[in-house]
């Protein structure tokens, strides 16, 4: 049997494109930022962490779990203030409800995990950061993908 290669940049680029087709981001990144992304709302994609999992794999191979970090951000100085959370979670809502639309990302996964069945679920934090001399309103998502038969098992 031959294993399924864990093809990052196959997996960030469905995840990525999702965002893009909502037309609510100013940038969307493939990497975790390290300088001020600039205003309007942004999107940052990166790996948190990857592991295998006991579940769906088959007799010679192991499945995994890939774990990206997803970071909505906008500088928390832009007018009107009361409207920053309003666009936050709205496009907090449009990535939950387009992950959960095609969970297995066209076919390329078996499973955006969505309720946690293999670890912590797909899900967004909300909180603050600071680049350089700017805040910035965030929300951190967990985008968990299940992938079927990433490696093959040899005894």
């Amino acid at each position: 049997m031959t294993a399924v290669t864990l093809d990052l940049t196959a997996y960030r680029s469905a995840v990525t494109s999702h965002a893009q087709s909502l037309g609510l981001f100013g940038q969307v990144l493939d990497y975790e930022p390290v300088s001020a992304p600039g205003s309007g709302l942004t999107l940052a994609m990166w790996v948190a962490r990857i592991s295998p999992i006991p579940a769906r794999s088959g007799l010679a191979s192991v499945s995994a779990r890939l774990e990206l970090t997803g970071r909505i951000l906008m500088p928390a100085d832009t007018e009107p203030q009361g409207d920053i959370d309003l666009q936050v979670v709205a496009a907090v809502d449009g990535l939950l409800r387009e992950y959960a639309g095609d969970f297995e990302l066209g076919g390329l996964v078996a499973a955006v995990d969505l309720l946690g069945m293999h670890g912590a679920a797909l899900a967004a934090q909300f909180g603050y950061t600071r680049f350089d001399s700017t805040t910035y309103r965030v929300a951190t998502l967990t985008v968990p993908l299940i992938i079927n038969d990433a490696w093959t098992e040899a005894p």
